[in-house]
């Protein structure tokens, strides 16, 4: 595996960045807990991954607020965007007080339970394009994601994506409660072929996937993201990676990354 560099204080600024919306409560119980330095912890739980293949991981323990983050590269989204795509949308309902209406419904399920890639196409139009996702983003708080017009090239970095599950599946968010329930009930009722991924660290969980081959190389992104239980802890994971030659090798890559990150948050929690 290829990590992406950082110096320390990079590596300790991300993890900041990722636990920035824990609650106060969270932060108090931190202090009183000894010092780890999880970003360290997550690197050396990945460090068997083979060589090859560049990878990048996220994850945060809802309850304690404490995070890791390992690499600080930006990747293709492919898929993973469309829960991007779908925030922006209930954001823009929200801003025009409606609901989302019958067409935008079904698009938006079958973008996220089929991965569709028309209904993402269209919902990206219906949110003003590239444009219009950058400015959702800004309100979502990510710092680090940049739309394209070909949706599944947005440039993104996994301590962005568990922003965006933050803006999901915490309160502290401008999307309303129905709309974070909406969306990750749909994150909930994926395809069963396309639960793969994130899932692997736990149970309960809600997920997006994304996959793709580079026609500039051949070799795949495949990438996951999502809420996952894990030993009792509410983790919101993900991971980001290229370089496969296969999709299956990525799905394992990823599935073995997942899995580690829940294990570090684990055994951290289980040391305190």
């Amino acid at each position: 595996m290829r990590p992406v560099g950082r110096s320390p204080d990079d590596a300790q600024a991300a993890a900041a960045a990722v636990s920035s919306a824990a609650s106060p409560s969270a932060a108090a119980g931190r202090s009183e807990e000894p010092q780890v330095d999880l970003d360290a912890e997550l690197a050396g739980a990945l460090a068997p991954l083979a060589d090859g293949a560049d990878v990048s991981v996220a994850v945060l323990d809802t309850g304690s607020g404490a995070g890791a983050v390992y690499g600080d590269g930006a990747y293709d989204t492919a898929s993973i965007v469309k829960v991007d795509i779908l925030a922006a949308l209930l954001l823009r309902a929200q801003d025009e007080g409606r609901k989302l209406n019958g067409a935008e419904l079904a698009y938006a399920e079958a973008m996220i339970r089929r991965s569709d890639n028309t209904s993402a196409t269209e919902l990206l139009k219906a949110v003003g394009g590239r444009e219009g996702l950058d400015a959702a983003n800004g309100r979502l708080g990510l710092t680090t994601t940049s739309a394209a017009h070909a949706w599944g090239l947005t440039q993104t970095t996994a301590a962005d994506q568990v922003r965006l599950l933050q803006a999901v599946f915490g309160a502290d968010s401008e999307l309303s409660a129905a709309s974070r329930t909406y969306l990750a009930g749909l994150m909930e009722q994926v395809e069963t072929d396309q639960g793969w991924g994130v899932s692997a660290a736990g149970t309960g969980w809600a997920l997006k996937n994304g996959w793709m081959p580079r026609t500039t190389t051949g070799l795949w992104d495949v990438n996951s993201i999502g809420r996952v239980v894990s030993g009792g802890r509410t983790l919101l994971v993900a991971v980001l990676s290229r370089g496969h030659t296969t999709k299956e090798a990525g799905v394992a890559v990823v599935e073995f990354a997942a899995e580690a990150a829940a294990g570090v948050m684990g055994a951290v929690a289980a040391s305190g």
